[in-house]
């Protein structure tokens, strides 16, 4: 069974099961300051978790296309990728535990064909100190579950991982572990949650592979169980369920609303499907292997490693660039360059020609294009834009080939000229150290390691300034803000032109940020007919409304402003600002949260500067007071 197969399996049952199917959203997040990209299936939903309606009810269902920059360095073990799709439901105050945990075990069991006896769950012990019981509910529900299929589901206490290498399976089906397994919030442990924050105890569940897969050296001595890193189990879904709030004593109590949030690793689900916990030998990659075996000579099983770095990367390369993300040497698109980069070292290890890395993008592309048309469709921006960072890749490596040369005189390789050649010329250590060793040469591992050490910090700093933009926080001061701008920008596009586009935002409690499209300064007399706008539209009131319609029908609506296009899934979400007599103030493509009615809004708005931000763009701050 093909991952593109599971996927539809996967849509089409939620949907039987009374689940609206919602398009993927993009790679990089709207109004989310908190990270570069979206790195899981919940994160575009957080809104509606928190309590905002969702135009399409409160059954949902997706697959969602995910990138988590932290795993670059992982990649080349067997189940580590940077780019994956979350398959994921969510109930918003509908259905709960019954009927979730029976649902993607029904969907294990009966369609994607596992075997229930290979199946392991874990579930929440509980904290007594913290009020929160143990979650027996969930384990009185699996254990009817297994018993249909014959299975009697024993359920023991783990506690921690390192708890589990002592106690090991105790003949259970069914575990439970401490919060550090088993408790979901966006901070963490529950008693690192702050005041406010909702989060609950979760369910995962498990594939055994066998025990001829727990070859982790450091697990060689070790008993196994499920939620480990042994390389015997691998998780393959959890389903989150989101009843607690934290009060201002460090208690919990229940939500009125109580919300599920369920997500299933597609290529994961493969890989149990194929009985392998190797993705890399799930469809959805496989195609590039058999393509970088094909142009290297070179068998998968003898170069592990090189082969799933540039499988991998390739992968999330196509993606980033198909949302309008290309390589550059900040913010996201650093990380295309990475990738791209990272993609070419590994290729010419395995010999693979010079040039070749945009026909393997066209296999990602040939693999993906009939659920992810947007693939197809800039087929030609992909593979030109890969082609030519690996061009221009060369062109770097060959400098600092000359220059390593220079250096190598001397007869030692310093740290610090490691350093320099990463940094200035983007040469790898591995590369370094491995040119230095045919001349007789050590580098300096260690003094390397320390300055490399030293420029991520710095650059970590400066990313969180740097990265910050969108929301910062889904408040009830933040949420008027971002409505506000909306008028705003409509009275832009109304004194300026239909050129105005937004550019970017960053919007806090206090104040408003915004940058747009204008060749030149915004007279003072145009700022305040601005003003006048908003102020005027906030005092005849208003109301919000959202609707979904297709992105082709709104790209070719002239009434619809928009920024990004290409960053929007195929279903997109309007939102319409109506005045009274059906006054239309703005109509825009958004996915952050607003308030539903202007009289939510409190002060005046008033803008406080107008200045450039760059070429082309001018940035206005603003406030209501």
């Amino acid at each position: 069974m093909s991952g593109n197969e599971i996927r539809e399996k996967y849509l089409k049952f939620m949907e039987e099961n009374g689940h609206a199917i919602i398009p993927s959203s993009a790679l990089v997040p709207e109004n989310d300051p908190t990270t570069l990209f979206t790195g899981s299936g919940m994160q575009p939903l957080i809104p509606y978790l928190m309590g905002e309606k969702h135009p399409k009810g409160t059954r949902l269902a997706d697959s969602q296309k995910c990138f988590r920059a932290n795993d670059i360095e992982e990649v080349g073990d067997n189940r580590h990728t940077t780019f994956f799709e979350m398959l994921g439901n969510w109930s918003l105050g509908d259905y709960f535990k019954k009927e979730q945990l029976r649902w993607f075990f029904t969907f294990l069991v009966n369609e994607a064909k596992l075997d229930p006896s290979r199946i392991y769950v874990s579930v929440f012990a509980g904290d007594e100190t913290l009020g929160i019981p143990r979650d027996d509910e969930s384990v009185a529900i699996w254990q009817e579950l297994f018993a249909e299929r014959g299975i009697d589901a024993k359920a023991v206490h783990i506690g921690s991982e390192e708890d589990g290498y002592e106690v090991g399976m105790q003949g259970g089906r069914i575990f439970y572990y401490d919060a550090a397994k088993n408790w979901w919030s966006r901070s963490g442990k529950p008693e690192a949650m702050p005041v406010g924050e909702i989060g609950g105890p979760d369910s995962e569940v498990f594939y055994d592979f066998g025990p001829t897969h727990a070859t982790h050296p450091d697990f060689k001595d070790k008993q196994p169980h499920p939620n480990s890193d042994s390389g015997q189990f691998l998780e393959i879904g959890n389903s989150v369920f989101i009843e607690y709030i934290k009060q201002g004593d460090g208690s919990f109590t229940k939500l009125p609303q109580r919300n599920v949030d369920f997500g299933g690793g597609l290529e994961r689900i493969a890989a149990a499907k194929n009985n392998d916990p190797d993705v890399f030998k799930v469809d959805l990659l496989w195609e590039v292997v058999k393509q970088i075996e094909s142009l290297s000579g070179k068998k998968y099983e003898d170069n592990l490693t090189a082969f799933r770095v540039i499988t991998d990367h390739i992968r999330g390369a196509v993606f980033m660039i198909g949302d309008g993300v290309f390589p550059a040497n900040d913010q996201q698109g650093y990380f295309v360059r990475r990738l791209l980069r990272r993609s070419v070292r590994y290729a010419d290890q395995l010999g693979v020609p010079a040039g070749e890395l945009k026909n393997l993008a066209e296999s990602v592309i040939h693999t993906y294009e009939t659920h992810y048309g947007n693939l197809s469709d800039k087929k030609d921006s992909i593979t030109d834009t890969i082609a030519r960072e690996e061009e221009q890749f060369r062109r770097t490596l060959e400098k600092g080939l000359k220059e390593l040369e220079k250096l190598s005189v001397k007869g030692t390789l310093s740290g610090e000229d490691a350093f320099v050649l990463f940094t200035t010329y983007g040469f790898p250590f591995e590369l370094t150290e491995e040119i230095a060793k045919s001349r007789g040469l050590n580098v300096d591992r260690e003094a390397f390691a320390s300055k490399m050490s030293e420029h991520q910090d710095l650059s970590r700093a400066g990313a969180e300034q740097k990265f910050k933009g969108g929301l910062a926080d889904h408040s009830e001061k933040v949420v008027q803000y971002h409505t506000a701008t909306h008028l705003m920008l409509a009275g832009l596009r109304k004194e300026l032109g239909e050129e105005v586009h937004q550019a970017g935002s960053n919007i806090t409690g206090e104040r408003l940020r915004f940058d747009f499209t204008y060749p030149e300064k915004v007279s003072d007399e145009v700022l305040r007919r601005v003003e006048t706008f908003v102020n005027s539209a906030l005092e005849k009131g208003g109301e919000v409304s959202i609707a979904m319609m297709p992105k082709q029908e709104a790209e070719a609506d002239p009434t619809i402003e928009a920024s990004f296009w290409e960053r929007y899934p195929d279903e997109v979400k309007v939102y319409t600002m109506t005045g009274p007599e059906g006054t239309v103030y703005s109509r825009e493509l958004c996915g952050g949260p607003h308030v539903q009615n202007f009289s939510e809004i409190q002060g005046k708005f008033k803008i406080v500067k107008e200045e450039s931000s760059s070429a082309g763009v001018r940035r206005i701050k603003a406030v209501l007071e």
